[in-house]
């Protein structure tokens, strides 16, 4: 009898900090101190006087905001103004990446329209109205002279730039972003705009308000022509109209003919996992009661919304038994569950401003840190946008940040929406860096592809790969089958991204139920990474692919194959060395090497353009035999492309290290490998510029090794490290149906 071999733990024992290398920082110049002064000078003048026109109400305590774009050679975080700011008594209050054609860059060829980083600027309306004479008082070897040759443009922020998407003329209800003053008091900010928009006739809402980061989300409510007044309230980041929660009433068919099935007799596989389902309530006739651990109500005064008892039954059995065939038996499943009703007939179109109110409810659940599983199905029916982070996303990002908890949100149903104008795009919250992003599939077969209906990437930079991953959730020709309310198991065929993502959750719990407690969430969320399936497929369609069907394949290693976990903290601005372990005697002739990295961040929603605080560079090492001469590491080699986390016109200074994902795998010949190591480098920034207060992050690598001439691969690496290595044993009495 052959025996089933599990993944290999407590790799993080392989791993010691190292010294870091010495970085060069001399860089051309793309305009001289002179030139800059010339370009800038008529623009500091134009700003300065645009901003003298606005009403003192609109200016607290005699405050302006600016626009700020760096030329593109300059976007990286060691190029942040920040010496000219200070001097010239500003501060950055947020940013955001903008489309520019720079007149002078220090790369080869004519300037081309490409993205680069526009930072908010705030200071005193007199400090603008000085930045013509203080930039004839610096020293031309200065850095803040430094810092002016690396501005491309400085502009007013325009009232009419901060509103978005207009809406129609029956839009009443908006939601505003406000900058809020990195340091010092805030408070003064938010009094002023409650009295600014008292006095433009707007109605504001802050018990409904959200702060994350330095960014105030409140919502309000007024009249168009009242809401463009408003827009000249200096900290104001961006008006849009308040947007619809998406629809419950999923894509299903008409189905008048009853399909029965059979649901297990076994209790879930382990008890331990805490589970929830945050949705739209249940039904009072159900015939899942024997695996809901508790049912709570958000609001015990609030009535069920008229489709949200379905939508929830529907969703909360897609993750105790996936799709479940007609007139067949369902899975066991995996653990019990609470089902949350966090939304609820307050939430309907009559009453646009629950919205917040219902991310209010999401955010009272993450805050008890009762759960390490957790499945959203819905959210606002509003596409993601690259200059902006909505009130959702930042919320849920800043309570995911610990990495504790894994959260899987679906992508929205939009996907054959227009392509030009980008509301095909992923919806507000899974964009969040710190959640699994769920696409649906349209089959469980190997022939999957995406369901036409499953919203498409990219994700805003960083977090371009979106969605993250994909499940079966149901086409046409072939539907996800789900429990419908009644007395008996009836089921009713369902398709939406919707049961997608509640189904992906199952496998993540189904790998915590067997493995047990020692797999970290986030090194659960690298394995269903690190087995994701592209197919053929664009990362824009399917993000990092369609997990696989069947659970023993992410969690096994079969002959010729080893796959090692590694889980601990990563230092701020240390480097941390990662061995990959081999047999003895080395490896025979051509191996795979795959690997996975995943991290929880800290994030900055105002600042769009640096929205993750953390960010690694991860450097590969495949032999220390080969070192260059006068060198102390040896010879590193392309392993992670960076190509694939941004667009063509981003794949330049520091784009793509700050992605929370990594993963790539590479052929190559045994033979080239001796002591391999990856070398990883946590850079931490704040703002946009140097952390000056960053803490250690959690992080999780599966690296897996494939060598075909090495059938007992699995043993011959725990034989090598038999006093570090060992391999995670399941919890649970095996075999069992997956």
């Amino acid at each position: 009898m052959s025996t089933t071999n599990f993944l290999i733990g407590r790799g993080e024992l392989l791993t010691h900090d190292i010294k870091g290398p010495k970085r060069p920082h001399n860089k051309a110049q793309a305009y001289t101190f002179q030139e800059a002064k010339q370009r800038l000078g008529p623009q500091f003048l134009e700003t300065a006087a645009a901003l003298d026109t606005l009403p003192p109400e609109a200016c607290p305590s005699d405050f302006g905001v600016a626009r700020l774009a760096m030329n593109p050679s300059y976007i990286a975080r060691s190029f942040f103004p920040m010496a000219m700011l200070q001097s010239a008594g500003l501060a950055s209050i947020g940013s955001r990446t903008v489309k520019l054609t720079p007149y002078k860059w220090t790369r080869k060829g004519a300037p081309q329209e490409c993205a680069t980083t526009e930072l908010f600027v705030a200071g005193k309306r007199q400090a603008f109205r000085h930045l013509q004479e203080w930039m004839g008082e610096i020293e031309p070897e200065s850095d803040e002279a430094l810092d002016l040759t690396h501005i491309e443009r400085f502009t007013v922020f325009a009232p009419k730039e901060r509103i978005v998407r207009g809406g129609n003329k029956k839009n009443y209800f908006f939601e505003i972003g406000v900058h809020l003053l990195p340091e010092g008091d805030r408070l003064f900010v938010q009094q002023a705009f409650m009295k600014y928009a008292k006095n433009m006739n707007v109605k504001v809402y802050s018990d409904l308000s959200f702060t994350v980061g330095s960014l105030w989300f409140v919502p309000v409510e007024g009249k168009h022509m009242d809401i463009e007044q408003l827009a000249m309230f200096a900290f104001i980041r961006v008006i849009r109209p308040v947007p619809r929660l998406r629809s419950f009433r999923p894509i299903q068919r008409n189905n008048s003919v009853s399909i029965n099935c059979r649901l297990p007799t076994e209790q879930p596989l382990s008890s331990e996992p805490k589970v929830a389902i945050l949705d739209g309530g249940l039904p009072k006739q159900h015939t899942i009661n024997p695996w809901i651990r508790s049912y709570r109500i958000l609001d015990e005064n609030a009535k069920d919304d008229a489709d949200g008892p379905a939508h929830g039954l529907a969703v909360t059995s897609a993750f105790l038994f996936g799709p479940i065939q007609p007139n067949g038996t369902a899975l066991r499943p995996y653990s019990y569950v609470d089902h949350l009703r966090v939304l609820d007939d307050s939430s309907d179109a009559e009453n646009p401003l629950e919205m917040y109110r219902t991310l209010g409810f999401i955010e009272e659940v993450l805050l008890s840190r009762q759960y390490q599983f957790i499945n959203l199905s819905l959210g606002p029916d509003l596409p993601i946008e690259d200059t902006d982070v909505h009130a959702w996303t930042s919320v849920i990002d800043d309570l995911l940040s610990d990495g504790d908890t894994l959260m899987t949100i679906a992508v929205g149903n939009n996907g054959e929406g227009d392509r030009l104008s980008r509301n095909n795009r992923v919806q507000v919250p899974s964009d969040c860096v710190n959640a699994i992003a769920v696409g649906a599939a349209n089959s469980t077969e190997n022939n999957w592809g995406r369901a036409p209906y499953s919203a498409t990437g990219p994700g805003r930079s960083p977090g371009v790969v979106k969605p993250d991953l994909m499940a079966f959730g149901g086409d046409t020709s072939k539907y996800f089958h789900v429990l419908e309310s009644s007395k008996s198991p009836t089921l009713i065929p369902q398709l939406g991204t919707s049961f997608a993502s509640p189904y992906l959750l199952r496998s993540a719990v189904g790998i915590r139920s067997i493995l047990g407690s020692e797999l970290t969430p986030l090194s659960i969320k690298a394995l269903l990474v690190h087995a994701a399936d592209p197919s053929e497929y664009d990362k824009l369609e399917v993000g990092w692919g369609k997990i696989p069907e069947d659970l023993m394949s992410i969690i096994t290693c079969p002959e010729g194959v080893a796959r090692v976990v590694y889980q601990g903290e990563l230092k701020p601005g240390k480097y941390l060395r990662a061995t990959l372990p081999l047999p003895t005697d080395g490896l025979k002739g051509n191996i795979r090497i795959k690997a996975t990295f995943c991290y929880a961040s800290p994030t900055d929603p105002q600042d769009a353009a640096a929205y993750t605080r953390a960010g690694l560079e991860v450097v590969f090492r495949p032999s220390d035999e080969k070192i260059k001469g006068g060198k102390i590491n040896a010879d590193s080699k392309s392993f992670f492309d960076m190509k694939k986390y941004a667009t063509e016109e981003e794949r330049r200074s520091d784009m793509g290290k700050w992605e929370t994902v990594l993963h790539n795998a590479k052929n190559m010949r045994g033979s080239s490998l001796n002591n391999p190591v990856f070398d990883i480098h946590y850079n931490a920034r704040e703002s946009g510029g140097k952390a000056s207060r960053a803490e250690k992050i959690r992080y999780a690598l599966i690296i897996t090794i494939e060598a075909q001439k090495h059938t007992d691969l699995y043993n011959e690496i725990l034989r090598a490290y038999a006093k570090i290595l060992v391999p995670i044993q399941p919890q649970v009495s095996l075999p069992i149906r997956v």
